[in-house]
C-alpha cells in the first residue's frame, strides 16, 4: 500500500518530468575557455522565480527537441532579452522554446554572457551557438541548412548582429533566417540607452556605434527576417525595427513586419499580450513559408 510520503515523492517526480520532458540536454557552449573574458566575478543569480538571470559568465545552450513525428528539421537559437544586463530566460526563452517544439522545430536557448562593456562577447557566444548546432546536426536530427536565430529586445540586437556580422569560413555562422521581437537595432539616435551602455561602454567610439547599428550592416546576403513589435513601445522605439526592415527591402532581402497597435515592450510569450494569439498565428505561417522556400 502506498503511504503518504511515497505519494508525495511520486507526485514530485511526475511534476519534474512534466516540466523537463522537452529539455533534452544542456551543453557547455565552449569546450575550453571563451576567447575573451567579460571580467564578471560574481556568481550567477536567478531571480523572479528563476525567470531572470544576471551575472552570466558561463554560457550554455539548453536544447529542446520536438517529437520525432513532428520534426521539420528546422532549428532556432533563442536569445532572450534583458538590456545586456540580464536574461528574461522564462517568457523570452523557455516558453518560446516549447511553442517552437509544438511547431516541430528544435529550439536552443542561448544563455549568453553579459558583455560588461566588452562588445565582442555576446556575438562570440551567438556565433558559437550556431556552430554547435550545425556541427551536431546529425545527432540532433536537424537540417544544418535550416538554422535560424531569434531574439527579444537586446537579444533581438544580438540576433540582428549575428545576421549581419557572420563568419563564412569553416562552419558558417550565418543564420538562415531571423525572428526579431521588439528588437534593439541601432546604437545611434533611436537606441535603447541601457543596452548601448552595457555593450559599448560609457564613451563608445563613432566606429563602434556604426558597426553595431545593424540597420547599416545589411547587404544582399543578410538572411530573411520577421519583426514583431508594438506601436506604443516606449522602451525600444519602433524606429529600430522600421529602419531594419527598410534596409532589408533596399537590399531585396525577404522580410515581414507586424506592428501591433498596443502592448508596449517585453511581452514575449505572455498570454496577457492582447495580440498573443494573432502574433503566434502570423509567426507560425511565416515559419512554414520559410521552411517551404529553403
Amino acid at each position: 500500500m502506498i503511504n503518504t510520503r511515497q505519494l508525495l515523492v511520486a507526485s514530485a517526480l511526475l511534476l519534474f518530468t512534466c516540466v523537463n520532458m522537452n529539455a533534452q540536454k544542456i551543453v557547455k557552449l565552449w569546450e575550453t575557455n571563451p576567447p575573451t573574458s567579460n571580467e564578471i566575478t560574481e556568481a550567477e543569480r536567478y531571480e523572479r522565480n528563476g525567470g531572470w538571470v544576471t551575472n552570466v559568465s558561463a554560457p550554455d545552450l539548453t536544447i529542446y527537441q520536438p517529437d520525432k513525428a513532428k520534426n521539420t528539421g528546422m532549428t532556432v537559437v533563442i536569445c532572450p532579452g534583458g538590456g545586456y544586463s540580464g536574461l528574461a530566460i522564462e517568457h523570452e526563452g523557455v516558453m518560446f522554446a516549447k511553442w517552437l517544439n509544438e511547431q516541430g522545430i528544435t529550439a536552443a536557448i542561448l544563455k549568453y554572457r553579459m558583455p560588461n562593456k566588452h562588445k565582442e562577447i555576446p556575438l562570440d557566444d551567438a556565433q558559437q551557438a550556431i556552430r554547435y548546432v550545425r556541427e551536431h546536426a546529425g545527432d540532433l536530427g536537424i537540417d544544418a541548412d535550416k538554422v535560424g536565430i531569434a531574439g527579444f529586445s537586446a537579444g533581438g540586437h544580438l540576433a540582428a548582429t549575428a545576421s549581419t556580422h557572420y563568419a563564412i569560413k569553416g562552419t558558417s555562422t550565418r543564420p538562415d533566417f531571423s525572428i526579431l521581437f521588439y528588437p534593439v537595432i541601432t546604437m545611434e539616435v533611436a537606441t535603447h540607452g541601457g543596452s548601448k551602455l552595457n555593450l559599448l561602454g560609457d564613451k563608445p567610439s563613432a566606429a563602434d556605434m556604426h558597426t553595431f547599428s545593424n540597420e547599416k550592416q545589411i547587404n544582399v546576403n543578410t538572411p530573411p527576417a520577421i519583426l514583431l513589435l508594438s506601436d506604443d513601445d516606449r522602451t525600444v522605439p519602433p524606429a529600430n525595427s522600421t529602419s531594419y526592415y527598410n534596409a532589408l527591402k533596399q537590399n531585396n532581402v525577404p522580410a515581414a513586419m507586424y506592428i501591433f497597435p498596443e502592448g508596449g515592450h517585453g511581452w514575449g510569450m505572455r498570454e496577457n499580450f492582447k495580440y498573443h494569439t494573432q502574433m503566434l498565428d502570423l509567426l507560425g505561417t511565416w515559419l512554414k513559408d520559410i521552411q517551404n522556400k529553403q
